[in-house]
């Protein structure tokens, strides 16, 4: 068993952990007792507090103003070619940085060409170890907009780097903190240049995480689709983690989000879209069966136009299981449960249409009401066993990243290569491998479609 470490301060969660049947037999699902849910050396150890994002400290006054192109010195632009020489470190190349010419320039001494071109290379430099190489319209259904460019402007990390004389040490502090990154630079480090192959697999996951905050925060969830995993993380270690079903390649492929999650839902209703109510004549039926209907858990209304409704109460039978994770975005995707637990079982999870469903998503749920200040551990019970709609929010919110790793450790440390479930390693390989261009965007040009879907049982 992994080496779990201590978290906030659990004696609700762990009283919790041993005294509610709820927990128990979420936890016979996966035909384990939940009294492994948090090992005995998270509850019996003091809590200890979880880190904040210390790159957002500097920059909580408005920062000033600093230039593009600033004036450098020839033993700060030594260093910074040295720079560039050895970024391959980092999966980059060289050439995208103009170490000829910045070399030619070195050779004339200071002057306005060695500013100009030392400013440029150094920015791009910045723009590619702290957003990413890989231009956006290569990032397939890709939702997320990195902090980082407010938090650490270029012209003001150039200042610093020329101001402690200390270029590699202010780009090397770009680097995302998960541990994750580092191993998979200690694994393109030890990977033979023959192997280009598997080089080119760690560069595109190493890119992938630049894409996101350096800093993912204190606590968070974070699933990897290609994985099938969701892991409960605090200060970057992994507290728990759960199976998860994920879209089916194609249409209803899952994106990738980075929301916050702001309540938990217990015994959730579920809102049939239309493409069911009318497509698949839900409606006509639950209207002309009251029997079944009322067995499956539906009502349906029928408007003065005519259109038909249909919500499916709280109950055993509900697409959405017994729990939901409150994650408002326009994209319409959000973790629940299912009532359909031996999909789970499943090599292959890539079923759903576009939502995360998460195994033990009701002690998934409870983790959260009372680690988010939400719910104490006898009102979490009390609600969960009410078998009524319940929406519990949380004072103390968490991110969750839904991410495409095909490379990266998995649950007990060791790096892993994940199946491409939706091909989106060759269009970032191929721009890696392309003439640089411009990030001229933050944001992924991609039309939002909310996926409405998903909630059909598998």
């Amino acid at each position: 068993m992994m080496n779990y470490v201590r978290i906030l301060s659990l004696p609700a969660l762990a009283a919790l952990a041993l005294a509610s049947p709820v927990f128990a037999q979420a936890a016979k699902d996966t035909d384990a007792q939940f009294d492994k849910v948090l090992p005995q050396k998270v509850l019996e150890t003091d809590a200890v507090p979880v880190t904040a994002n210390p790159a957002a400290a500097p920059l909580a006054a408005p920062a000033p103003q600093y230039p593009m192109v600033q004036q450098w010195g020839v033993a700060d632009a030594r260093n910074l070619l040295a720079a560039i020489r050895a970024i391959g470190a980092e999966g980059l190349d060289p050439g995208d940085y103009n170490p000829d010419a910045l070399q030619q320039a070195i050779a004339f001494g200071a002057g306005p060409e060695l500013d100009q071109l030392a400013s440029q290379s150094f920015s791009w430099l910045v723009e590619d170890l702290r957003d990413g190489r890989t231009p956006m319209d290569a990032r397939k259904q890709w939702f997320v907009v990195d902090p980082d460019a407010d938090l650490m402007p270029t012209g003001q990390l150039m200042s610093q780097a020329l101001a402690r004389h200390d270029i590699a040490g202010v780009l090397a502090g770009l680097d995302p903190t998960n541990p994750d990154y580092a191993a998979l630079k200690a694994e393109l480090a030890t990977t033979p240049k023959s192997d280009t192959r598997r080089r080119d697999l760690i560069r595109i996951n190493l890119d992938r995480w630049r894409w996101l905050a350096r800093d993912l925060g204190g606590q968070y969830l974070l699933t990897n689709v290609p994985e099938f995993e969701l892991r409960l993380t605090v200060n970057d270690h992994i507290i728990r983690t759960y199976r998860t079903i994920v879209g089916k390649p194609g249409r209803t492929a899952t994106p990738q989000l980075a929301e916050t999650v702001e309540g938990v839902i217990f015994n959730p209703t579920w809102s049939v879209p239309q493409s069911i109510v009318v497509g698949e004549g839900l409606g006509e039926k639950v209207l002309n069966n009251r029997a079944w209907a009322q067995k499956a858990g539906y009502k349906a209304t029928k408007g003065s136009d005519g259109t038909i409704w249909v919500v499916q109460q709280p109950g055993p039978t509900n697409s959405l299981g017994v729990l939901k994770l409150d994650m408002p975005n326009p994209h319409a995707i959000f973790l629940h449960d299912t009532p359909n637990h031996n999909l789970f079982n499943l090599e292959n999870r890539a079923l759903s249409h576009g939502c995360v469903r998460t195994e033990r998503a009701l002690e998934l749920g409870m983790t959260i009401a009372i680690l988010g200040q939400g719910a104490s551990k006898d009102e979490a019970v009390a609600i969960s066993t009410s078998g009524q709609y319940k929406r519990v929010p949380v004072v103390k919110t968490m991110p969750i990243y839904i991410t495409y790793f095909t490379m990266g450790r998995d649950i007990d440390g060791n790096l892993r290569t994940f199946n491409d479930l939706y091909g989106r390693d060759a269009p970032v390989l191929a721009a890696l491998h392309a003439a640089r261009v411009p990030n001229r965007t933050r944001t992924s040009n991609e039309k939002i479609v909310p996926i409405v879907d998903d909630l059909q049982n598998s």
